[in-house]
């Protein structure tokens, strides 16, 4: 019997049905161990040597490998084809080598698409492990874990509120502060456009001013409105003849099939895709052996699959739409990772794979791949130059015309800029023609900051420059939004408090590893490694002699000094010149204590020198004198029952009410789904809680209010939700007894089985069983009747298709432990022969696996 390992259920389960029956195929569920989230688990001092711990969740599968491992005659490591899958493959060899069930016979086989015949072909050509790809992983784990586990501790001790560094996560998150500051530092400059609405043969067109009395405009030539309203009533007045006409012939060529990071920007520019959810999908298709391997530098085909793309478009197109010869495309990503194909189909004749989101990612990476061996399309780009009598003033119309379309007849790649003026239409115009002038308008427009990265836009810039690499990109946006550290709005990234302020941190205390040259240049000696041209230790050695100092040293500066120093640093963001040349720092309550950066329990903010006798306070994320205005107690008005003033305040967690002042005042926060604050609102929400009424069978009042997650009914120590501030007010004796009956028969919230779905899905198409979109405590989730799926923060309720249901179904119940019954029962046998070793075992292993989430990866 020859046991063959892969990575994923669904894997296994298609290379099965490829191979005969002396086959077995397991899957390992990604990586079998990692390191321990503890200190010690990469040693300096003993050339970086690694303690590894296999994963708790892990043991169940590892069993059954190492089980059939020892009646194996031969074991063939079949993951993935890069680094990460040599690294799956070592981990699983060396864990059977300790259990001492490991084959002699031992060999790696790689493929670059799941299909019978690059599967059956890979096994006839097995090789050994790569030592190389390995020193590589090792020296990334290690490099990682290091700067994660020496760093992260820094952040959590002199900066509160902070919650991790990384390697590569600090300098993309450096990336979306430096976009945020850009924005913020940016003053727009008015200019006008003088824009004129002509016909000619019945085709109409516009022509734009580009000069004016005698002289050239360019974009911001016009920067007020009287010079516009001159330069329109030339245009106005003008008599307007064609001058020159000037075409020139050009042709586009199509894009290479795509890459990890092109795959990505394109899936989120025309699909809404996150980059983790495009991999997820991707994944699915590539073990459903629809497409190559998915995570690649490579824009090149297989001869084989070029000649398959060519015949593919001249049966749906014509011979005149495929190229005379195939196009070789060469990667120009800065430091390309192992050389493996393009991400395209593995049949051309397929165009249609999967349902759902997985059929639109398909269509993209065919067409993309399919129109890379199509004909360039033809253009003549035609400008036209109008002049008026005088010579003085002269309009310039621009457009062009599409001779024969190509490739893009299937696909044309997005952009994140969708301004194309030359893309219009114009007529045939000729020297000597005098259009009509239908109209003539001076339009305002002001100079636009740079956008804030997209999903698409961050990736393109983090391949520019060299920074992660194509496994890493979903990952390392993933962890910034899970952190906090970014919020994503209309699908573009908005750095929060938290994540500017460890910038900030980082830059000032740690510009050299977080500067983009530096992390890029360390990409360059891990790639290095990964060739065989470095020793992993000797590029570790080199990091850790000037890093471990660096950290040491600002370990052992106070919080206070740190805190002073990060003041000085954010001093333009926080505290920028005013325009009347007044004191920034000046406090602008008590105006006599000056202003400066403090650190709290819950994070950094802004407060008065004279505390106690000022309360000023504003939070970190309101620069410069933003927020102040808020800041400043706003009176309301009165209270009709003591006559003290109703104010509107900011502290440092927020806007809250007040009434009266030192230890007798009252106060009460601002829920955010109050439209305008006014005195009435403000009383009834100095007013809580309020009493409906009491009980019909206990006697007990029935009280509303809001607390810490929001507002409630209160009955004798139960509770039950309310889905608004209004209903606080609103809500009456008969609403709230039923309320509270149903929060009590779920013990807190609905019970189980009696909410009504948000959406039945349909049937699952392997069990057939009925699959159901439901609202749950802690966010959406699916249920077929007997597993419960979470929804990823990446996918959208409201498009959430059948098939991604399934799968993720599918998944949780593939993972999912024993049942508790079985469980104890299994953990009984045991106990007579090792009482004391066993649970051992396992306590750590429960206790090592929270802390995970507190160190990023990258």
């Amino acid at each position: 019997m020859q046991l063959v390992i892969v990575e994923s259920p669904a894997k296994a389960k298609t290379i099965e049905k490829y191979l005969g029956s002396d086959y077995r195929v397991l899957a390992s569920y990604g990586h079998v161990r990692d390191l321990p989230p503890k200190d010690g688990s990469v040693d300096p001092e003993d050339g970086f040597a690694m303690e590894w711990e296999n994963y708790a969740d892990k043991a169940k599968q590892l069993k059954a490998i190492t089980d059939l491992a020892k009646i194996a005659d031969r074991l063939i490591l079949a993951t993935d084809p890069d680094r990460e899958g040599e690294a799956i493959s070592w981990h699983v060899q060396e864990v059977l080598r300790g259990r001492k069930a490991l084959p002699k016979d031992v060999q790696r086989v790689t493929f670059n698409a799941i299909t019978k015949a690059t599967v059956t072909e890979a096994m006839q050509h097995p090789r050994e492990l790569d030592t190389d790809l390995i020193d590589a992983y090792r020296a990334r784990r290690a490099l990682d874990y290091l700067v994660g586990f020496t760093l992260s501790p820094v952040l959590w001790r002199k900066l509160p509120g902070a919650k991790s560094a990384g390697r590569v996560q600090s300098v993309a998150l450096r990336l979306i502060v430096s976009r945020e500051r850009e924005i913020e530092a940016f003053r727009p400059q008015e200019y006008w456009s003088v824009i004129a609405d002509m016909e000619h043969d019945g085709t109409p067109f516009q022509a734009r001013l580009v000069q004016f009395e005698g002289k050239k405009l360019d974009r911001l030539s016009i920067g007020e409105e009287g010079t516009a309203k001159r330069a329109k009533t030339a245009v106005e007045s003008g008599l307007f003849t064609v001058q020159t006409v000037e075409v020139k012939p050009a042709t586009r060529n199509p894009p290479p099939p795509f890459t990890t990071s092109t795959l990505q920007q394109e899936a989120s520019r025309k699909l809404g895709f996150s980059a983790d959810h495009t991999m997820r999908i991707a994944q699915g298709l590539y073990e459903d052996g629809a497409i190559t391997y998915m995570r690649t530098d490579g824009v090149q085909m297989d001869s084989s699959a070029i000649s398959a793309a060519r015949h593919a478009v001249a049966d749906r197109y014509d011979a005149s739409y495929v190229t005379d010869k195939p196009r070789v495309y060469q990667t120009k990503a800065k430091n390309a990772q192992e050389a493996h194909e393009a991400i395209r189909p593995t049949d051309f004749s397929k165009d249609k794979a999967g349902g759902g989101d997985h059929a639109r990612l398909y269509d993209l990476i065919w067409k993309r791949a399919l129109a890379s061996q199509m004909a360039s399309a033809r253009l003549e780009r035609t400008t036209v130059e109008l002049a008026d009598g005088t010579g003085d003033t002269a309009l310039r119309a621009t457009g062009q015309v599409m001779l024969f379309p190509g490739y893009l007849a299937l696909y044309e790649e997005g952009s994140d800029d969708t301004q194309d003026e030359d893309a219009k239409r114009l007529p045939r115009l000729r020297e000597g023609d005098a259009p009509a002038k239908l109209g003539v308008t001076a339009e305002q427009h002001f100079t636009q900051p740079p956008p804030r990265f997209s999903e698409a836009s961050l990736v393109k810039r983090l391949e520019e420059l060299g920074i992660g690499r194509p496994s890493t990109y979903a990952s390392i946006i993933k962890t910034l939004k899970d952190r906090a550290y970014v919020r994503v709005e209309k699908n573009r990234f908005f750095a929060e408090e938290s994540g500017r302020l460890v910038t900030a941190f980082l830059e000032r205390f740690f510009e050299k590893y977080v500067g983009y040259d530096f992390t890029a240049g360390l990409e360059d000696e891990l790639d290095e490694v990964s060739g065989g041209r470095a020793q992993w230790q000797a590029v570790l050695e080199a990091f850790w002699k000037d890093f471990k100092p660096r950290t040491t040293e600002v370990m052992e500066q106070k919080p206070s000094e740190v805190t002073a120093e990060l003041d000085k640093f954010l001093e333009p963001y926080l505290f920028p010149a005013k325009a009347d040349g007044s004191d920034p720092r000046l406090c602008p309550l008590c105006h006599k204590g000056q202003l400066a950066l403090r650190g709290g329990k819950f994070g950094a903010f802004v407060a008065c020198s004279n505390y106690p006798e000022c309360k000023y306070t504003r939070r970190f994320g309101q620069p410069g004198g933003e927020g102040e205005a808020d800041a400043t107690p706003e009176t309301l008005g009165n209270d009709p029952v003591t006559g003290l003033p109703v104010e509107r305040k900011t502290g440092r967690f927020g806007p809250y009410i007040q009434l009266g002042e030192g230890k007798e005042a009252k106060r009460a926060s601002i829920p955010k789904d109050i439209p305008e604050l006014d005195l009435e609102w403000a009383l009834k929400l100095l007013s809580l809680p309020r009493t409906i009424g009491t009980h019909p069978e206990s006697g007990e009042p029935i009280t509303a209010s809001i607390g810490r997650y929001g507002p409630y009914l209160a009955h004798a120590g139960k509770y039950a939700r309310l889905s608004s501030t209004a209903d606080v007010f609103e809500t009456g004796m008969n609403a709230a007894v039923v309320k509270l009956a149903e929060a009590a028969a779920g013990g807190g919230r609905p019970q189980r089985g009696s909410q009504a779905p948000l959406k039945v899905l349909g049937l699952h198409p392997r069990t057939e069983a009925e699959i159901k979109l439901m609202e749950g405590r802690y966010g959406a989730y699916v249920t077929d009747g007997t597993t419960n799926a979470t929804l990823p923060k990446s996918i959208e309720k409201d498009a959430l298709t059948l098939e991604e249901a399934a799968q993720l179904i599918d998944a949780r119940a593939a993972a999912a432990p024993p049942a508790k019954g079985k469980k104890k029962a299994a953990a009984k046998k045991p106990a007579a022969k090792t009482a004391t070793k066993k649970p051992a075992a396992k306590k750590p292993a429960a206790k090592k696996a929270a802390p995970k989430k507190a160190v990023a990866a990258e």
